[in-house]
């Protein structure tokens, strides 16, 4: 199996920041796209930002110019610096890996357990 461990969430301040931290481990062959979504109280699953194995980015328009993802292959970790938070960015924060266990398997996602963020004064 592969397991996603997340870290680094917690209550700041609006306009403060937080660096979230997710290491894979396990069976593991490959990880494709890794990424960061996130849920609020009563809304869906959404997308924050993805990255590619060789790096290639993608954000939500909501965190764009604000929250910078990265990963360290080696590691098999990804990273997710996130600034000028706002009260809007409360939510659970999931480590999504695409990941394969055996070079003949598929690939499938793994989820982390999730991280809380709370954005409030």
């Amino acid at each position: 199996q592969v397991q996603l461990v997340e870290s680094g969430g917690g209550l700041v301040q609006p306009g403060g920041s937080l660096r979230l931290s997710c290491a894979a481990s396990g069976r593991i062959f490959s990880i494709d796209d890794m990424g960061w979504y996130r849920q609020a109280a009563g809304k869906q699953r959404e997308l924050v930002a993805t990255i590619t194995s060789g790096g290639r980015t993608n954000y939500a328009d909501s965190v764009k110019g604000r929250f910078t993802i990265s990963r360290d292959n080696a590691a098999k970790a990804v990273y997710l610096q996130m600034n000028s938070l706002k009260p809007e960015d409360t939510a659970v924060y999931y480590c999504n890996a695409d990941a394969r266990m055996y070079y003949y398997t598929y690939v499938r996602a793994y989820w982390g357990q999730g991280t809380q963020v709370t954005v409030s004064s």
